[in-house]
This record gives structure tokens, C-alpha cells and sequence, in this order.
């Protein structure tokens, strides 16, 4: 018995062309059902809930909305410590800058490997009764070969998409050395890590790292058959958007402070590099938001993702990532929740993931909600009744 039907579904979120509502990139079912496989993990059915087909078991969904799990496509979870004391100080008037991330590389380098990964675990489940059922996370907290490493281990514990993120910021033993750093991070810690990794990462900004520095990284990583991403115009103007386009990368993330033709080229290579958004950093950074209005308009693919890491976002919650990007980037409610599930999807890369039609994987978040606009329209409301991840039930 591996089979479910989930009915009674009140409106269901497809992000699937032809099988529902085109008026809206949420193509949305309405009195639909969906029949899931835990066998394999798949959906094998979607559609009204008075053709379902007969299954193994019956869920009824009680006419509640039902979403593709969130796919969170940018964290930073291998980590000890925190940086409460730091966020106290920004929210009294301190401005935040890239060199805070070195308070965490001395706890994470402190802790023991159980501790990092009891971390990681804490996290994830946290994220999962937020309804996040795929996420993506790195390195960047060790900065050393062995560290680094041990970091991208216990990542790959949890996930399949881990991204080396050696070039983060310099490593403090390297500061009078940044050239020295480089190289460390394209040679002896690529050699630990690309073994362990899909991607490879470059903070590309003041304070981390230079245009010709992140090249130099991402090229190297590439030649290891690592994919490239790239935290882009975070904290001002640089060459990380477009550096991103030029390399081919999956994502530029954050994308912050854009030019008109950081926009253009996002633009023009929507099908292969998509911008990142990360609200939850400019809400705890107090930075100038996004400009998603912006990026859609002119036709770029844009993702929702938490950013959650110690310093800059410690929020592991999607739908509270949504509500922002409706309220303060410009979004429509289902702009942002496309761009929290398909969108996270595609900057993955990934076409089994943040949408439910048969053949995606069941990864399915239940709301106690009649529709998906209330993940905006009620921000901070837990309304994640439910979650199926591969078809099993969660919890």
C-alpha cells in the first residue's frame, strides 16, 4: 500500500502549463485531487477531484489549498554559534558589512562535526514545517581545506545540492594574503571539495571578493565540473550580475543594486541564469529591497529563496520570505509563490521539483488556507497544515 489520494483539495497549485488555469503562472486547479507514490516518490496524478482514480489510501484536504513544497535555493546551514549581539548592534545603527561572517568561521571552526550536522538537522526540520521540502546549502564558515570539507560532508548528509563556498570572505590567516587565498581556495581546498559539491559560490563584493578573483574561482570550479552561482550586487554595484550571465551561472543571487544592463542580461539569459531574491537579509540588514517589479517586467526568471544563515537572514521561512516580496519588492502573491517553488526549482536546475503534475516528485505543503495568496495575505501565521515530501507524509 503506497498510494494516496489527497481530495477535497479547495484549489491546487500545478505551476504547470495545460494542466491548469494559464491566466495565471500558478495554474491553478480548482476542486482537484492529487494521487501520490511513495514507492517512488512521484505524483501519478493530478486533476478533478471527481475523476480521481482509486488509491491505496484517502487524505481529504478538507477544501484546503495545496501548494508545490517550497524550494529554498540559497542557505547557508553548516554553522555554530550565532550572531545575536551583532543584530542587536545593526538594529541600533550600525551598518552591516561582509567582515561579520568571520565571527562565525571561529565558532563552526570550533565545533565538533556532530554539533554542525545536529545544527543542520534543527534547521531543515524547522524549514519542513514551513513547508520546505527541497533546499540547497553550503560552505563557507571553515575556510580552511579540512574545514571546508567536513562542511560540504555533512551537507551532502542532508542534501544533493551542496554548493563550496570557500570564497566567501578571505580567511582571516590570509588577510595581508588575499592572492595567497585565492589560490588555496582554486587548488588544495577545490581538491578536498569539488568531490562533495554540485556547485561552486563566490561572495563577488566589497569586503570578499573582486571581479577577476571571483572569475578566477568560478572558472576553476567549472573545470571541475562545478556548476557555477554567484552572490552578485548584494551591498552595492559590481560585476557579479553580469560576470554570473557571462559564465553561465544557474543564479545571481541577491541582486540588490542592479544597472539597467545588469537587467538586460538577466533578461536575455532567463533560461539559464536566474536572479535570486533574498529578502529576508535586506529585512534584517535594513537595506534597500530588491526591485523584483523590475527584473519580472523586463523578463528575467526570478527565485524566492531564505538566505538563512547566522548574521545576515537567520529565518528559515518561505512563506515569510513571500509575504515580503508582496509587501516591499513588488511582487503579486502569485508571482512570489511561483517564484518560491518553480522558480526555486529552476535555479536549481531542477524540472522535478516546485510543481505538481504527473511525474514531478510528491513534494506536496497542505495550507490551512483557501488559497495561496494568503501566505502574503496573513504574514507570520503558521498555515502549513501538511507536508509530503516524495509522496510520504511528513510528521
Amino acid at each position: 500500500m503506497t498510494t494516496t489520494l489527497i481530495t477535497d483539495i479547495g484549489v491546487l497549485v500545478t505551476n504547470t502549463p495545460g494542466l491548469g488555469d494559464d491566466s495565471t503562472p500558478l495554474g491553478l486547479l480548482h476542486d482537484a485531487a492529487l494521487v501520490v507514490d511513495a514507492a517512488d516518490g512521484r505524483i501519478v496524478w493530478a486533476g478533478p477531484a471527481a475523476d480521481a482514480p482509486d488509491a491505496d489510501r484517502r487524505y481529504d484536504a478538507g477544501g484546503r489549498a495545496a501548494i508545490p513544497g517550497f524550494v529554498d535555493s540559497h542557505s547557508h546551514l553548516v554553522f555554530a554559534g550565532d550572531r545575536t549581539a551583532e543584530f542587536n548592534a545593526r538594529m541600533s545603527g550600525r551598518r552591516y558589512e561582509a567582515g561579520g561572517i568571520r565571527t562565525t568561521v571561529a565558532a563552526t571552526r570550533a565545533a565538533t562535526d556532530d554539533e554542525l550536522d545536529a545544527n543542520v538537522t534543527r534547521y531543515l526540520a524547522e524549514a519542513l514545517r514551513q513547508g520546505t521540502t527541497t533546499f540547497e546549502t553550503k560552505s563557507g564558515y571553515g575556510l580552511t581545506v579540512e574545514d571546508e570539507a567536513r562542511a560540504l560532508r555533512i551537507a551532502a548528509r542532508h542534501t544533493d545540492e551542496v554548493t563550496y563556498l570557500g570564497a566567501h570572505v578571505v580567511a582571516p590567516e590570509y588577510a595581508d594574503d588575499p592572492a595567497g587565498y585565492v589560490d588555496l581556495v582554486t587548488g588544495p581546498m577545490l581538491d578536498a571539495c569539488a568531490p562533495h559539491a554540485r556547485w561552486v559560490d563566490v561572495f563577488c563584493e566589497r569586503g570578499a571578493f573582486d571581479g577577476d578573483q571571483a572569475r578566477a574561482v568560478l572558472t576553476a570550479g567549472a573545470a571541475r565540473g562545478l556548476v557555477p552561482r554567484v552572490h552578485a550586487n548584494q551591498l552595492g554595484p559590481g560585476p557579479g550580475v553580469r560576470l554570473a550571465v557571462e559564465l553561465g551561472a544557474a543564479s545571481a543571487d541577491h541582486c540588490t543594486h542592479l544597472s539597467d544592463a545588469d537587467v538586460a542580461a538577466l533578461a536575455d539569459a532567463r533560461a539559464t541564469t536566474v536572479a535570486t531574491l533574498l529578502p529576508g537579509a535586506e529585512f534584517s540588514t535594513r537595506a534597500r529591497w530588491p526591485d523584483a517589479r523590475r527584473l519580472l517586467d523586463a523578463g528575467a526568471t526570478v527565485a524566492l529563496s531564505t538566505d538563512c544563515n547566522p548574521g545576515s537572514s537567520f529565518t528559515s521561512s518561505m512563506p515569510f520570505c513571500i509575504a515580503l516580496a508582496v509587501r516591499d519588492m513588488g511582487m503579486t502573491p502569485d508571482e512570489a509563490v511561483w517564484s518560491a517553488t518553480a522558480g526555486g526549482a529552476a535555479a536549481l536546475r531542477r524540472t522535478d521539483i516546485g510543481r505538481l503534475a504527473p511525474g514531478a516528485r510528491a513534494d506536496v505543503a497542505l495550507l490551512d488556507a483557501p488559497s495561496p495568496v494568503h501566505l502574503a495575505y496573513r504574514p507570520g501565521v503558521p498555515l502549513v497544515h501538511q507536508v509530503w515530501r516524495a509522496g510520504t507524509q511528513a510528521g
